[in-house]
């Protein structure tokens, strides 16, 4: 059986699905594959303004209401359910800005802009963070090597990365707060501070080696105008301190480390950070990516807004959140349970932690 063999729908589904060997997914790309993608997902991929706009207004104004219930109340368990109601509906309005790198300028007017107001600036990440950052993590010949900015081989890493990894995000909120709040004003009047924080701090990178570039073009405007934003609310949140006093702010700081806290347990598995450098093909980037489909309800809370097929986001980029899981019913009736397709489909969460967990096991020395 070989790396482009698709199951015959008369055929039994009772069979394990294909897992390809290191070998062959670097060698080829399944072209068979490729092609039913293309043409079972003709008719979608248009962005539906109303999807977005009510999804990310919604999950906003949970997320705002539980932390001003956090805040004020006086109840801890009135605080701890809040914050966490908080904490969820905010990591899924944040994880627009995943979309808001693949949508065309021109399918949602106003919602990049309505999104960086409304999310990006008050969470101090704003969308120029992920812009031009994350597409070169989809470039064919980048994926998974030294230049990819959200690649790291965690697999192949020692045991005590892991843990690392995931509990470095609870800083993250703190240090945005300070990269805003202190870094980019220093910036404007001591050119040296300025650079090192555009090249070190201005990208949602995971990858320590990463240098982000100077802006060029129209982006150099939404850039300006964004750090300014964020900069005037890190700088009045700081501010507020000496006003009403640290806790609100350590209360807010506290729901958003939970939501980065999120975002990286869900970043530990969306890849399974297997490649140790080389270039790949569009299969084996795809075979290293992750789908935690359905009947599970469950990887709609920790990889909401369509990152529950993360695999299949990457043989489709651009494929919008609200098509991903017509799209992925169509190609698994299609190519069935013994085809390459199934091959970057799991279980869980957990599932995925214990495969990481075990690879790096291996590598104590």
């Amino acid at each position: 059986m070989t790396l482009h063999q698709t199951i015959d729908p008369a055929r039994t589904q009772a069979a394990p699905p294909i897992r390809a060997t290191r070998a062959q997914f670097m060698a080829a790309d399944d072209k068979a594959m490729l092609r039913v993608a293309r043409d079972l997902t003709k008719g979608l991929g248009e962005a539906k303004p109303a999807i977005y706009w009510t999804d990310m207004l919604v999950s906003a104004g949970v997320g705002y209401a539980g932390i001003a219930t956090a805040i004020l109340s006086a109840n801890l368990a009135v605080q701890v359910t809040a914050g966490l109601i908080a904490a969820l509906a905010m990591y899924r309005a944040l994880m627009f800005i995943h979309e808001l790198t693949h949508i065309h300028r021109d399918a949602l007017p106003g919602f990049r802009t309505g999104w960086n107001l409304l999310v990006g600036i008050p969470l101090l990440t704003p969308s120029f963070m992920y812009e031009g950052v994350h597409t070169i993590h989809h470039k064919r010949t980048q994926y998974g090597t030294v230049e990819d900015p959200e690649y790291l081989p965690l697999a192949l890493m020692k045991p005590w990365s892991l843990p690392l990894f995931v509990a470095v995000a609870l800083l993250a909120p703190v240090a945005l707060l300070v990269r805003f709040g202190v870094l980019y004003p220093l910036g404007l009047v001591i050119p040296a501070v300025r650079t090192f924080t555009w090249e070190r701090f201005s990208a949602l990178s995971i990858n320590p080696v990463f240098r982000r570039k100077a802006p060029e073009g129209d982006f150099v405007g939404r850039v300006r105008w964004q750090q300014a934003g964020a900069s005037l609310w890190a700088v009045a949140l700081i501010a507020s301190t000496f006003v009403i006093g640290w806790k609100p702010l350590a209360i807010a700081l506290s729901i958003l480390s939970l939501t980065a806290l999120l975002n990286q347990l869900r970043t530990l598995v969306a890849h399974l950070w297997e490649n140790e450098g080389e270039a790949m093909t569009v299969t084996a980037q795809f075979l290293d990516s992750v789908n935690v489909p359905p009947p599970g309800l469950v990887a709609e809370i920790w990889a909401p807004v369509g990152l529950r097929y993360h695999a299949l986001h990457h043989l489709m980029p651009s494929m919008p959140y609200h098509d991903l899981p017509e799209a992925h019913r169509r190609l698994a009736g299609e190519l069935g349970t013994e085809s390459t397709y199934e091959g970057a489909n799991h279980p869980g969460l957990l599932v995925l932690v214990g495969r990481i967990a075990r690879s790096t096991m291996g590598r104590r020395a």
